[in-house]
């Protein structure tokens, strides 16, 4: 950020807002065309140092980032007949954003207008020229060769499927046997148990190049709920033979336990208290496991094929060629196995999903 805009960030008059997930939204008139409007926005977050996360003809975005380099707002610019449209939305769980959001909008307007007036209408016909060329990519070099596929291996589920029961299996124990130590923090295990899966199912996944994530995900949804089953069917063991209890069947141990409820510091909450204690973990688990797992696959996804395959596809499907055309002009540049050819079109869907992933 420059100087200029530093200063006039200091000067700005904050307006606070409440609610659930805080917002702020400000409309303001631009000179700008529709077709040059959203270049200048883009060069707007480059000037703030904010970081773009999604671009098409009417709307950019871009995410704050604070001193620990952690998103912390989400900007949102759009245009509507000759207006601009700018919504920043906190991304964390906070109700009050002190004033960030209107912050963020008021100094964005701000460096857009001084950005808009470094462009004179020769400059601005040039910068148009210059998007329509990036937009049809007309400075790419088709190239006379490209990488070739790797040796194929046939993807083998019962990969993940072994070593996701096994590892659930052994987490369980090592919950099992953590809690009846005392010393189970509730959500920070979670959390740990959420993280150890994703790495998990990373390991598995390129060991089996098995990428079907709607299959993996039911994978991680077993691995869950087996684990926090066999955590409570490991401490009943634990406890019965640490302690030389009498032996009870287990589900005489669950009534048990569900009568005795959670306690909290000195409060008991009851089996209420326990049973959303435990659809937490379940519910909290998933999700951030979920999010790890999609990340890795699509990940592993786009690392499967050369960057330089992605691209020449690209090129031609922006050259408005069909999916049959595109698999030709693979054919050509030896990419003519079927399979090889899907890995490339999955590798174009898996970039889709990571920017739906970075805007979210």
């Amino acid at each position: 950020m420059t100087e200029e805009l530093k200063a006039y960030e200091k000067t700005i008059k904050k307006k606070s807002s409440f609610s659930w997930s805080p917002k702020y939204e400000e409309i303001t008139h631009t000179k700008l065309q529709k077709s040059i409007f959203i270049p200048i926005v883009i060069k707007t977050f480059e000037k703030l140092g904010w970081d773009v996360v999604f671009v098409d003809e009417l709307i950019a975005e871009a995410k704050y980032s604070n001193k620990m380099n952690q998103w912390t707002e989400k900007i949102t610019v759009s245009y509507e007949y000759g207006k601009a449209k700018v919504i920043s939305n906190s991304l964390g769980s906070e109700v009050w954003d002190n004033g960030r959001n209107s912050k963020r909008v008021k100094l964005f307007i701000h460096a857009l207008q001084e950005t808009e007036k470094e462009y004179d209408q020769a400059g601005l016909e040039e910068l148009e020229k210059e998007v329509e060329r990036e937009k049809n990519w007309d400075d790419y070099e088709v190239p006379e060769s490209l990488p070739q596929p790797q040796k194929r291996q046939t993807p083998q589920f019962w990969i993940p499927v072994a070593g996701g029961l096994i590892t659930a299996t052994l987490t369980a124990f090592v919950l099992a046997f953590i809690s009846i130590k005392g010393i189970y923090i509730i959500g920070l295990f979670e959390l740990g148990v959420a993280m150890l899966f994703g790495f998990v199912l990373k390991f598995l996944i390129q060991l089996s190049t098995y990428t079907k994530i709607d299959k993996l995900s039911y994978l991680l949804m077993g691995m869950v709920g087996l684990t926090y089953v066999l955590n409570q069917y490991f401490q009943y063991h634990l406890i019965l033979n640490i302690n030389n209890y009498e032996p009870i069947g287990f589900l005489e141990y669950m009534k048990v336990r569900l009568s005795a409820g959670l306690l909290i510091k000195s409060i008991n909450t009851g089996w209420i208290g326990l049973l959303i204690s435990w659809a937490f973990q379940l519910w909290f688990t998933y999700t951030v496991g979920n999010y790890r797992l999609a990340v890795n696959c699509i990940n592993y996804i786009i690392k499967k094929v050369p960057e330089e395959v992605v691209e020449f596809a690209t090129y031609h499907f922006i050259k408005d060629k069909t999916e049959d055309e595109v698999r030709t002009e693979l054919r050509k540049m030896g990419w003519s196995n079927k399979n090889d050819q899907e890995d490339v079109f999955e590798a174009l869907g898996a970039i889709q999903g990571a920017q739906e992933i970075e805007r979210a």
